[in-house]
């Protein structure tokens, strides 16, 4: 069954999901119609995730964060709980003080960031979905407003167990952590039109060789990289899930021209940009379906093959 919390004054949304079968994200599909993000509870066993096309095992009791531009969809549905959002009932950016998970939890560095609950945990997570559930039922001037206190009590909660589980993270690195967070953040709002690492150093008052060690004390790929990735995956969700060429993407992503982009994709996948699509069209061609069509129907909740 699925909840759902609207205010038609601001435009908010608020929901929450329980052993929803049909449950899924269009992301990219759904670009300029909804920024909602997510947070997927795997109450079972290990199932299989497909996350923008990339096959994954979701831990079994774990959290999974989803942003609002992915695709996904599971093995087992039915087996979740998912609380989702949109901006306009909870900024994440906006309230970054509060929760502390912007570019960290919500647009961070690892992913899929899958996050283990202990026994303890479980029963946290149970009681605020209880809590949820119960304010789904009242209706009146302050629902939204415990709705999003239920909201962020969540948010905090994945959040301080997502920062315990990385093995560098002491309150000694907040500080430094904060450079990251911030890095990840400001990439996710220009790494269509800033490719360069010199940008986000000045961006955050940092020398591009600070930013570079202040990763590697996480042990996380290097400013430049990161920026190529996520490039790179916004250009596969062109590939999976539009027909734009390869100068329309280029365009799209702030490429001069199409062959700076065919040069810049095959630097960080191996391949250029036509040769891939060729590449997955012919997967899809073998598995009887339109290329980037396999995971999208709404009745489709099982995995082929």
């Amino acid at each position: 069954m699925k909840w759902i919390f609207e205010d038609a004054a601001t435009g908010g949304m608020f929901s929450i999901s329980l052993e929803e079968t049909r449950f899924g994200g269009r992301g990219f599909l759904e670009r300029g119609k909804e920024t909602i993000n997510t947070l997927v509870y795997n109450m079972k066993g290990p199932q299989e995730a497909m996350i923008d096309n990339i096959r994954y095992t979701l831990p079994a009791q774990s959290i999974l964060p989803l942003v609002a531009n992915q695709h996904f969809r599971f093995e087992r549905p039915e087996n979740l709980v998912a609380w989702q959002f949109n901006r306009e009932f909870y900024c994440i950016a906006d309230h970054d003080t509060e929760v502390g998970c912007a570019g960290f939890l919500i647009y961070g560095i690892e992913h899929p960031l899958f996050i283990p609950l202990s026994d303890e945990d479980r029963k946290c997570v149970s009681i605020l979905e209880m809590q949820c559930l119960e304010e789904m039922a009242i209706r009146d001037k302050m629902q939204g407003e415990m709705l999003r206190s239920v909201l962020k009590r969540l948010i905090i909660k994945v959040t301080r167990l997502a920062k315990a589980k990385m093995k560098n993270y002491g309150p000694a690195t907040e500080d430094k952590l904060d450079i990251v967070r911030k890095f990840s953040l400001l990439l996710e709002v220009n790494f269509r039109m800033q490719h360069e690492v010199r940008f986000y150093a000045e961006a955050l008052n940092r020398s591009p060789k600070t930013l570079t060690n202040v990763f590697s004390l996480y042990r996380y790929p290097c400013p430049s990289k990161l920026i190529q990735r996520r490039v790179i995956l916004e250009a596969k969700r062109y590939l999976y899930y539009t027909d734009k060429s390869a100068k329309e993407v280029a365009a799209e992503l702030g490429f001069a021209s199409a062959a700076h982009f065919s040069r810049y994709f095959k630097l960080g996948t191996g391949g250029n940009f036509s040769e891939f699509r060729e590449r997955e069209t012919s997967v899809f061609a073998v598995a009887g379906v339109s290329r980037g069509l396999a995971i999208v129907p709404d009745e489709y909740a099982v995995f082929a093959g």
